[in-house]
């Protein structure tokens, strides 16, 4: 029997979906195109940039057949003007945008390239960049520094989705625009699990009132609440 399996993506499956984002690497050697089932991948020429699926680039990282070109927000100079913009707001900062004529949805966007805004996080953003410092950081421009701004920046977005969730007691919406993918899954179970409680306690507070109604009509008082306001004005 199978067992149930939880909603929507866990945080493994988030970076396994991020293995599909393209990044730009410059081989070290000649290699010949792969015709694959994600499309084909062209011939490969020192030194000249291409770009690849990550789960390739990865491989041929570790095979040391090619370096991987960090994307321009993976450098200290642009996480430190995100973490700032990202403490000066209530808001999370906000995504890349739609390039024209795009056809592809938001999550797989060229917004991991060499080419891609130095000044916005994309959706696969905190997974990707664990990955790059892990298995390239000789690539990666102040490594350590990288990994310090990328734990302060999930630390801060991560106590914004905290606090949004309360507004969802005064029936409000949270606003998640410009979450990305791994916090989404991280912070699922959390946001559940508030949800659940407050739809319990108002389930309750309706029960509760239901109650208290049935029981005043048994007594003969009818108003409630509203009867006792007018006769103490």
């Amino acid at each position: 029997m199978a067992l149930p399996l939880p909603p929507g993506l866990t945080p493994p499956e988030t970076a396994f979906l991020c293995e599909m984002e393209m990044v730009t690497v410059i081989p070290r050697q000649r290699l010949e195109g792969l015709n694959l089932l994600g499309g084909p991948i062209p011939p490969l020429q020192p030194p000249h940039r291409t770009p690849l699926p990550l789960w390739l680039a990865l491989l041929l990282k570790r095979q040391r057949r090619a370096n991987i070109l960090p994307p321009p927000w993976l450098s200290p100079p642009s996480l430190i003007a995100i973490l700032e913009m990202e403490k000066s707001s209530p808001s999370f900062s906000p995504p890349p945008s739609l390039p024209p004529h795009v056809t592809t949805s938001p999550p797989f966007l060229p917004s991991a390239t060499a080419d891609a805004p130095p000044d916005a996080l994309p959706y696969h953003w905190l997974e990707l960049g664990e990955m790059l410092l892990e298995a390239a950081s000789d690539d990666v421009a102040e490594p350590d520094n990288v990994r310090r701004l990328m734990r302060d920046l999930r630390e801060v977005r991560m106590a914004k989705m905290r606090a949004g969730v309360g507004v969802l007691e005064g029936g409000r919406e949270v606003n998640l625009n410009g979450v990305g993918g791994m916090e989404v899954a991280e912070g699922r179970a959390f946001i559940g699990g508030v949800v659940d409680g407050l739809r319990k306690i108002g389930a309750s507070k309706e029960m509760s009132r239901r109650e208290r109604e049935a029981e005043e009509r048994e007594n003969g008082i009818v108003g409630g609440d509203d009867d006792e306001d007018e006769m103490d004005t």
